[in-house]
């Protein structure tokens, strides 16, 4: 059986964090896929997002990517304080961190309750590990919070177990899903399966 790694599907908006000998010096969002928004100053906000990393091994070069997401309670106490203030309200708690990261005032969304989480990597310059489940291992090392749900899940009998207990405790999380995520564990198989015009073949 192949080992996949399974994760909630978190629904926020997309960053990727590039970390130059430990220390954050970009954060851009994913844009149309080929051009993003640097969101620097903003994210440097984030108390979930390292601003040096912690721990050591890490490569000179670490472009982390994962998602910005706004837990329910905290999005609903976000809705009343606008309310009470006359201010916009958010549809969702995607559009609401989405609209958080693009404030021309960083005290803004200093002040809106976001947190990261990681769900891959881009360009490193050394690898980090063979195996994506030792890569998460590493950045909770670092300093990132990770989410209490990843799972490595051995053949498609596990992972079906995985979605089954996530459409369980959907209502619970204190984050919104939009579905969960498998993907092989095993990165050199990764390299191997590549990708479509539109997605990894390995996820």
């Amino acid at each position: 059986d192949v080992a996949y790694t399974a994760e909630p599907k978190f629904d926020g908006t997309s960053i990727s964090l590039r970390y130059e000998k430990g220390v954050l010096v970009q954060a851009g969002t994913r844009g149309d896929g080929e051009t993003g928004e640097d969101v620097t100053v903003n994210v440097r906000t984030i108390k979930t997002v390292p601003l040096h990393l912690q721990g050591k091994g890490w490569p000179d070069i670490l472009e982390v990517r994962g998602e910005v997401v706004i837990p329910k309670k905290d999005f609903e106490r976000l809705n009343a304080e606008q309310l009470k203030q006359g201010g916009k309200i958010f549809a969702n708690p995607r559009n609401a961190a989405a609209g958080s990261l693009r404030q021309l005032d960083p005290r803004i969304t200093a002040a809106r309750p976001l947190s990261f989480f990681p769900w891959g990597l881009g360009q490193t310059s050394k690898p980090v590990a063979p195996r994506y489940s030792e890569v998460v291992k590493h950045l909770k090392d670092w300093g990132f919070r990770t989410t209490e749900f990843f799972r490595v899940a051995q053949g498609a009998d596990e992972c079906l177990g995985f979605y089954r207990e996530m459409l369980d405790k959907r209502e619970d999380l204190p984050f919104e899903i939009d579905g969960v995520v498998y993907k092989v564990d095993d990165l050199a198989a990764r390299e191997r399966l590549g990708y479509t015009a539109r997605a990894p073949r390995w996820a």
